[in-house]
Order: C-alpha cells, then sequence, then structure tokens
C-alpha cells in the first residue's frame, strides 16, 4: 500500500476539505465543530475560494486557508497551522478583522454586517488550558452579557487530543481530528462508523496519496513549509543570542563602570581626609578656622567638629 500522505499538509488539507466536490465534506466537519460550541447545525455552505488545481504551492501569495459562506450569509473561515508563529492571537484578530470588513462595499450599512467565524486548527499547543477545542466570543466581564455575536472563534489544538480523546463509535469532533493528526488506516473504521463524510475525507486522502502530481504537489508544499519552519527557529535562535550577548555586554559594561565609579569615590575620600588631616596639623599650630578655611576649602563648621573630635 502506497504511504498516505499527511493531511495536515494545508495544500492537502485544502484538497480534502476546499474542493467544490468535498463540500459536503466540509459541511459535516463544520456541524460537528459547532455541535461542541452548542450552535445549530447548517443547512448548507457555498466555498468561496475552493482548490484550483494549476495553484501552485510554492507560491507565497498562496491562499491554502479555506472560506465559506452559509445560507445566512455568515463568513467561515478554516486554517490548517503546523507551526506556531508566536503571534497567533494578533493575526487571527487581524484575519477575522479582515474577513469582517469585507463584506462592506461603499454606501452599505453596517447592519448588514454578518457574523464571521475563524477556525484555527493548530499543529501546536497555544492556550493555558486543556482544552482541545476552545471558542471565544465577545462578552461583558461582569454580567456576561454578549455584545455582539458577530465574532466568533475557534482554536483546535491536536497535541491535546492525547489525554482527552480516542476513537469512539459515536463519532464527533475528535474522531475528525484524530484522522487530521494521523491515526493508523487500521483505526479507521472506528472513527467512521457514525462519521460517513469522514470517510470520504480518507478516501480522498487515500486517491491523492497515489497520485503521482498530487504528491509533487505535496513534496514541494512540504519542503516550502519545512523551509519556513527552519527560517523561524533561526531568527528565534538569532533573537536569543543577541539577547544573551546583550546582557554580557550590559553586564560587562556595568562591572567597569562600577569600577570607574568606585575609584572616583575612592579618590574624593582619600582627597577630602588628607584636607581634614592638614586642616588639624594647621589647629594644633594654632592657626584660626577661618585661616584654615581659606587653605583647605572646607567650612568653618567642619573645621570646629574636626577640633572637637580631636581633644
Amino acid at each position: 500500500m502506497t504511504e498516505l500522505l499527511d493531511p495536515r499538509n494545508d495544500f492537502l488539507f485544502k484538497r480534502i476539505f476546499g474542493s467544490e466536490e468535498n463540500q459536503d465534506v466540509l459541511l459535516a466537519f463544520l456541524n460537528r465543530t459547532f455541535t461542541e460550541a452548542h450552535r445549530p447545525p447548517l443547512r448548507e455552505i457555498i466555498v468561496l475560494n475552493p482548490y484550483i488545481e494549476k495553484g501552485s504551492p510554492l507560491d507565497k501569495q498562496s491562499i491554502l486557508d479555506i472560506r465559506a459562506r452559509t445560507t445566512e450569509g455568515e463568513l467561515i473561515n478554516v486554517e490548517m497551522q503546523l507551526f506556531n508563529r508566536y503571534d497567533m492571537e494578533k493575526r487571527t484578530l487581524f484575519y477575522w478583522s479582515k474577513l469582517y470588513s469585507s463584506q462592506l462595499v461603499e454606501g452599505q450599512s453596517y447592519s448588514t454586517l454578518k457574523r464571521c467565524v475563524t477556525i484555527n486548527i493548530l499543529d501546536f499547543a497555544l492556550l493555558k488550558n486543556d482544552l482541545y477545542h476552545s471558542v471565544f466570543h465577545l462578552h461583558e466581564d461582569q454580567t456576561g452579557i454578549t455584545l455582539t455575536d458577530d465574532i466568533e472563534i475557534h482554536f483546535l489544538e491536536l497535541p491535546k487530543l492525547n489525554a482527552q480523546a480516542a476513537p469512539t463509535k459515536q463519532g464527533g469532533l475528535a474522531n475528525w481530528l484524530l484522522f487530521l493528526k494521523g491515526v493508523t488506516p487500521d483505526q479507521w473504521e472506528v472513527l467512521t462508523m457514525n462519521e460517513p463524510k469522514l470517510k470520504k475525507a480518507m478516501d480522498t486522502l487515500e486517491f491523492l496519496s497515489q497520485d503521482q502530481e498530487a504528491r509533487m504537489r505535496y513534496e514541494a508544499r512540504q519542503k516550502y513549509l519545512h523551509d519556513q519552519a527552519s527560517l523561524m527557529e533561526a531568527a528565534k535562535n538569532a533573537e536569543l543570542y543577541g539577547f544573551k550577548a546583550g546582557m554580557e555586554k550590559g553586564i560587562q559594561e556595568g562591572i567597569e563602570k562600577g569600577i570607574e565609579q568606585g575609584m572616583e569615590k575612592g579618590l574624593e575620600k582619600g582627597i577630602e581626609q588628607s584636607l581634614q588631616q592638614t586642616a588639624l596639623r594647621m589647629l594644633k599650630l594654632g592657626l584660626d578656622t577661618h585661616t584654615i578655611s581659606q587653605v583647605t576649602g572646607l567650612n568653618e563648621s567642619e573645621i570646629r567638629t574636626l577640633a572637637h573630635s580631636s581633644d
């Protein structure tokens, strides 16, 4: 049997979930996601940016997310993210806002804006919780009232599946995510027992894994993704190295500055002690405090204090 490709590759993910012939697969996946968020199921969707065969997975401008519209006009964006870019939260809000604002054309009222839903499938842990499915809305802190239901953001974190999910005969979102994570085909029967559209996704994966052109595009995209990951790691290491170098330089400069300041203070102290000793000798010679002050630069109060301390 041909080795199966990794469905987490965003090029392959869009082939499976974002092609026109697999709209029913995407709809089933979305409904399992929304069921967990206590939302009613969708009746129908239209993929707005379906996979196009001639699109190059090497093109940096390639749009490998999936955008869909419901019959009510709601917009949904689904994206697979393999690597943590360390700005995921802000990136998510930025792309959600672009999707939301793209609905308005000149002269339209804000009331025409529809709900926009972002679904990020992450191959890394991001949030500080143990949930593999986290959903965010816009609520008031104390009362919990909703400002608007136009914003809805889902994070599906694949690494968190281990402790919480196993293939079940009942079906559900976890089965879809386990498929994406790469469970072995001998577990597929359990995963698809109540998920017929998941079976179609698996059949698509098997077909693409045997298609030479698809494998070439997949490998090209994998290479590009690995190169991007290497660049991110190099940048991270360079930043860390720069931080360490800066710390070392700062410590060295601090030591040098401390030594310099210590020497200055020591010299000032030595001069002051020398002037005091001179003042004491002049006192013993019987000179008045005014004359001694003129010679040493010490004020007369300091000189009188010295005279009393030497008695």
